[in-house]
């Protein structure tokens, strides 16, 4: 099973959190905690990511299956949020085994094919030379060779462990299966549950000409956007992040 990371005291229908891209449960540790004041919350480590097992394979029906498996282990249903790649894994989900998913958060992503790519992240990270590395600081310096934004800088230096100088990203297979990540399985079905797309205002991941496929998936879908936030909404603006998903939920009951 994947590794997860709790919050908040055992029982009753959790809140799975799934990362993105390159992330892990602990980058969600500050706004998992405080959600877990009222609910018990469950932010895991995607497979070929942070503490999870590496697999030659990164599908999105491997990553529903994947969160399938954690949600058995805790009840058979939970509200899930997933960002990114983690919010197409949760939509997977919901679309192939809509009775384990009470409410769905995608967080500025869509069900769509998207042309950018993010190898060069990838390979940022691939060329870092770990021989000059000893503290988190090397890492850091490293990477503003190639990586330009100090957020992202710090973003990937958290999945790198400095004590044994080995990546918690399976870099090879993330590279590998890159046009998996960037598309979106051709999977049938609705999901009719309640649903919200909370998207930043200076991200072009959910655009209009995506709301037809959306609402084909998800007919009750709402949509919150966050002014002048960017894809990675949740790292930038944490409390206000928070307080959307918690209104979101509170609403729902």
């Amino acid at each position: 099973m994947l590794n997860v990371i709790e919050h908040g005291t055992p029982g009753g229908r959790p809140l799975v959190i799934v990362h993105g891209l390159y992330g892990s449960a602990r980058n969600w540790g500050v706004i998992a905690k405080r959600l877990s004041d009222t609910r018990h919350v469950v932010a895991v480590d995607q497979r070929n990511h942070g503490e999870s097992p590496w697999f030659d394979s990164h599908s999105y029906q491997d990553m529903a299956s994947d969160l399938a498996e954690v949600i058995s282990a805790y009840g058979g249903q939970a509200d899930v949020l997933g960002h990114s790649m983690g919010g197409k894994a949760a939509m997977v989900l919901a679309l192939t085994q809509p009775q384990m998913v009470r409410s769905l958060i995608v967080a500025d992503i869509a069900p769509v094919t998207y042309t950018h790519s993010q190898i060069q992240y990838v390979n940022a990270m691939r060329g870092v030379d770990l021989d000059r590395v000893s503290k988190r600081a090397d890492v850091l310096a490293q990477l503003s060779e190639t990586v330009e934004d100090k957020t992202l800088q710090s973003f990937f230096a958290q999945s790198l462990d400095v004590t044994t100088k080995r990546w918690r990203l399976n870099l090879d297979v993330l590279a590998q299966e890159m046009d998996k990540i960037l598309g979106f399985p051709d999977v049938s079905g609705q999901f009719d549950g309640a649903t919200l797309f909370l998207t930043g205002g200076a991200s072009d991941y959910v655009l209009p000409e995506h709301r037809p496929q959306i609402r084909g998936f998800f007919p009750k879908a709402r949509f919150v956007k966050m002014p002048k936030l960017g894809h990675w909404l949740h790292a930038e603006s944490p409390r206000d992040f928070e307080a959307s998903v918690r209104a979101y939920l509170d609403h729902i009951g």
